[in-house]
């Protein structure tokens, strides 16, 4: 049996250098994703305080309260980011561990300084929630409840950090939303005020996707490219829709292509699939597909 093992054993570390590419032994820099969650949970309880607390948020308190979780984000967040500045691709080989530090610390304040931006827009988000669905008892519900709220909360928190340079680290704060809610929305994409993802499922929006103000989404939405062949040649390169202001995508649509743009005020019926422009005020609509009905008992 012992013999079986190291044979094992062997083959597997084998492995570890046939494919390098899956595997960091020995490398330091390394983030740790649990962590990422938390300072996540800790950022959220800034923005909403009183919501996602274990304990009752007193006014005589609250100063002390955020200055507390302010202390552990800072401190945690520069961590990962001094160690997602000082590894993969797009590190600065050049840089001394110090240097690192230091933009690390700097990039850490600018975003902590962002936090009261970041509230404005989750305010308008909260209340285009509330405005476009009658169902909602109130406002608490939808910061308690609604899956696309929390999608979007992370969304603008790993958008800030996007804006700053930071890499990898919006990217897992976004896919964590997204294996929680079926949400997938990048961090580089450029989401306005009021926007409202109503029921959320099966939604995508592409990294170079730009959406204006008050946009109301409905599930199974993909704001998409239209071809990605070309792999890594389009970064940078806009393949993604614009979606313009007051623009409502009903259920199942996909909307693809960097120069498709959505005109103001359009609405999008369910199950359309767009590649073309779309000029302001215009409503689009799938044709209905004619139901057949085979055996049994119906009648027309």
């Amino acid at each position: 049996m012992e013999h079986t093992t190291e044979k094992l054993v062997n083959t597997i570390l084998e492995s570890y250098k046939s494919y390098d590419l899956t595997s960091r032994i020995d490398e330091g820099n390394m983030l740790n994703k649990e962590i990422i969650i938390e300072i996540l949970e800790k950022i959220r309880k800034i923005l909403f305080p009183g919501f996602f607390d274990s304990s009752k948020v007193r006014s005589e308190y609250i100063k002390y309260i955020i200055g507390e979780q302010l202390e552990f984000v800072q401190y945690n967040l520069n961590k990962q980011i001094s160690k997602a500045l000082g590894s993969g691709d797009d590190s600065c080989s050049g840089c001394s561990k110090s240097r690192t530090s230091e933009n690390a610390e700097e990039i850490t304040y600018k975003f902590l300084e962002s936090i009261p931006k970041i509230r404005e827009y989750l305010y308008t988000d909260v209340q285009a929630a509330y405005d476009g669905d009658p169902a909602a008892y109130n406002t608490d519900e939808i910061i308690f409840s609604y899956p696309g709220v929390f999608a979007v909360t992370v969304y603008r928190i790993a958008h800030e950090l996007h804006l700053l340079g930071v890499p990898m680290i919006p990217r897992i704060m976004t896919e964590h939303a997204h294996s929680i809610t079926g949400i997938d929305i990048h961090p580089g994409a450029d989401i306005g005020k009021y926007f409202f993802i109503d029921h959320g499922t099966g939604i995508v929006i592409g990294e170079t996707t730009k959406i204006g103000d008050y946009v109301k989404i409905y599930q199974g939405v993909t704001l998409g490219a239209l071809s990605t062949r070309q792999g890594q040649q389009l970064k940078g390169v806009k393949r993604h829709p614009t979606i313009e202001d007051n623009v409502t995508i009903y259920s199942g649509t996909t909307i693809l292509g960097g120069d498709t743009v959505i005109g103001k005020g359009a609405t999008i019926g369910g199950n359309a699939f767009i590649v073309n422009s779309v000029s302001a005020g215009i409503k689009v609509s799938v044709k209905n597909p004619e139901l057949q009905f085979i055996g049994g008992n119906h009648e027309e």
